[in-house]
């Protein structure tokens, strides 16, 4: 369970890391705008903001690798909660059901799966 478990924190590192690329250098294009449902206009005015979402969801990718390359089980949980929190809250506020299959689900079968192979 415990290498289930670590894959399972690398796909939820890659899927920070890819929020952080839409977040902080594509949030204009066509791509971005269709995953986060702004329009042009919005996301003109909307960058700066974007920028720095992209750049916290880097720190949490950023943890979960550092938690994976030296295999810390307190840190790999850490920054999943943080994710956790973080997709149950996003979900929540913005009223978009599909932050929990983005981000609450993959880190709470993180968690699981981390749990059983302790």
């Amino acid at each position: 369970m415990t290498l289930l478990g670590n894959v399972v924190v690398g796909a939820v590192a890659l899927i920070h890391v890819y929020i952080l690329v839409l977040e902080m250098f594509l949030w204009e294009t066509p791509r971005a705008m269709k995953a986060f449902g702004t329009t042009p206009a919005l996301a003109a005015q909307t960058r700066s903001l974007a920028a720095n979402q992209g750049l916290y969801n880097g720190f949490l990718a950023a943890g979960l690798l550092w938690g994976l390359v030296t295999d810390q089980f307190a840190v790999k949980v850490f920054f999943l909660l943080c994710v956790l929190v973080a997709g149950v809250y996003g979900a929540t506020s913005t009223r978009n059901p599909r932050i929990h299959f983005v981000q609450t689900v993959p880190a709470t079968l993180g968690l699981l799966l981390l749990w059983l192979g302790r």
